[in-house]
């Protein structure tokens, strides 16, 4: 993408740690500190509905139990979202993807969506959320960022909607991490703020690749990445950080 579109400035699951993770609520308090574009992680129901979740398994972030992906919607939907995190978000949903997709379109907010599968379902996760996203932002002037860590994915994305931009995650440096994103056609590296130095990034703009960090909660961190050149940085501290920085 020549003419790149997104804020430097992301919310980390919609307002990192200030409303429960990847939920409506979070989008809401992360837009409330002025940002305008948000990271989600979308999975799939075993019924094939696409909805917001990081872990595989239930536990952490909802009053349910065993693994997301293996439970129909109709389950999901009723779990609690929100009491792990405080009192005051009890109740939350789960959303739907489609639910943050119109969110975020009716108000104009970007969006960076972490293609999340469920062990063993790259393929058909980065398929499904790959095409339902391109009928949700069709037509619109700033499409939604597809990352993931999976390559299978992603390139699964890719033959979907090869038309949507992707970015590749990478929490541990390898060999290969430049030729595995040009393969799947990415315009951005989205790295662990750790592995981003003058010569990763230089080999990335090089490439014609966008650089992008996670999850940088710290003023040190976030000057570093600046000095650097970097093109995005993903935060859970959306009370820290303006987003007009």
């Amino acid at each position: 993408m020549t003419n790149w579109p997104y804020p430097r400035w992301i919310a980390h699951r919609g307002a990192g740690k200030l409303a429960p993770e990847n939920t409506l609520a979070a989008l809401r308090v992360g837009a409330s500190h002025g940002y305008r574009m948000f990271e989600c992680d979308v999975k799939l129901s075993a019924d094939d509905v696409p909805f917001l979740m990081h872990d595989a398994s239930l536990q952490r972030t909802t009053s349910g139990h065993g693994v997301g992906g293996d439970k129909a919607w109709a389950e999901l939907s009723m779990l609690d979202a929100g009491g792990w995190h405080s009192r005051g978000f009890a109740g939350e949903p789960l959303p739907t993807f489609e639910s943050i997709a119109r969110y975020c379109l009716h108000n104009r907010y970007m969006l960076n969506i972490e293609i999340k599968p469920t062990p063993g379902s790259a393929e058909r996760t980065g398929k499904v959320v790959a095409r339902r996203a391109a009928e949700l932002w069709q037509p619109t002037d700033v499409p939604p960022l597809l990352t993931s860590f999976e390559p299978d994915a992603l390139a699964a994305a890719r033959d979907a909607a090869p038309d949507l931009p992707r970015g590749l995650l990478l929490d541990t440096p390898h060999p290969d991490w430049l030729v595995t994103a040009q393969r799947l056609g990415c315009v951005a590296i989205v790295c662990n703020h750790a592995l981003w130095d003058r010569h990763t990034v230089a080999s990335a703009q090089a490439a014609g690749m966008r650089t992008l960090s996670y999850t940088v909660n710290d003023e040190w961190a976030a000057e570093r990445l600046l000095a650097l050149g970097t093109d995005g940085i993903i935060t859970d501290r959306v009370d820290l950080f303006s987003p007009l920085a």
